[in-house]
């Protein structure tokens, strides 16, 4: 193959790292991208120079579109190109909805929605319109139905699903394909973070059709399907990973 870019937000751990170990075994060279897990990160650098790739680590908060900008300018300093963008970072406030503050929601929004505009943007202009890229986001299932708690999260990756539509389109001149996966209840050190973490887990297992919880490597063959050429007609969707368990009341 020949030597493609792919950027992957919050990839130091979980599904982020996961989806670029993944990107490094099939042949691209990586940018690490974290906010505060330096050791994580560079962890995942070291596993994926082990691998023959190349790797740029850079830390970032992709909420703050001027740490944004740096960080693209250090891929195009780099590699001077990018070919997959994975926008996998993702943080939130997790509060029932009277106890949520002003500044729990914009720091869940910039991190989960903002983030993916101002990234797109970037990515788009070091991607080759003539070979064409992918932008692929991490969503949840909060986008669509109630969560305990979720409020502030859920909102912010409907935004996130809204805008995939919107830059499918407009991106499909530059011959950038754009598309999201939802997961269901994956357990990973993310879920930790759920106050209701054990009855989301025990639901999973009890209540998903597909007889076992999501796993990690169920995202990822999700997100390399759509990166692929095989998806190349798939066009702003957010495809479900949950086993089915959504389909259920």
């Amino acid at each position: 193959m020949e030597q493609k870019v792919a950027l992957v937000t919050g990839s130091s751990r979980g599904v982020g790292k996961a989806i670029a170990l993944e990107l490094a075994r099939k042949g691209y060279h990586l940018v690490i991208n974290y906010a505060r897990s330096k050791t994580a990160a560079q962890e995942t650098a070291e596993e994926i120079k082990a691998l023959g790739r190349e790797v740029l680590l850079v830390k970032a908060n992709v909420g703050d579109v001027d740490k944004v900008k740096a960080m693209f300018a250090e891929v195009k300093e780099k590699f001077g190109r990018l070919d997959v963008f994975i926008n996998n970072a993702a943080s939130g406030v997790q509060r029932p909805i009277m106890e949520l503050e002003e500044k729990h929601w914009d720091w869940t929004m910039n991190i989960n929605s903002k983030a993916l505009l101002f990234c797109a943007q970037e990515a788009a202009k070091l991607m080759d319109p003539k070979t064409g890229g992918s932008i692929v986001s991490i969503s949840s299932l909060g986008a669509i139905r109630y969560l305990k708690n979720y409020t502030a999260v859920g909102v912010s990756k409907a935004a996130l699903e809204a805008l995939t539509r919107y830059l499918s389109v407009e991106l499909a001149e530059r011959n950038i394909v754009v598309n999201a996966v939802s997961g269901g209840a994956i357990d990973t050190d993310a879920l930790k973070h759920f106050p209701n973490r054990d009855e989301i887990l025990e639901d999973a297992k009890a209540n998903t059709p597909a007889g076992r919880i999501v796993r990690m490597e169920d995202m990822v063959h999700a997100v390399m399907f759509l990166i692929s050429e095989g998806a190349y007609m798939i066009r702003g969707q957010t495809i479900i990973i949950d086993g089915g368990r959504s389909l259920l009341v």
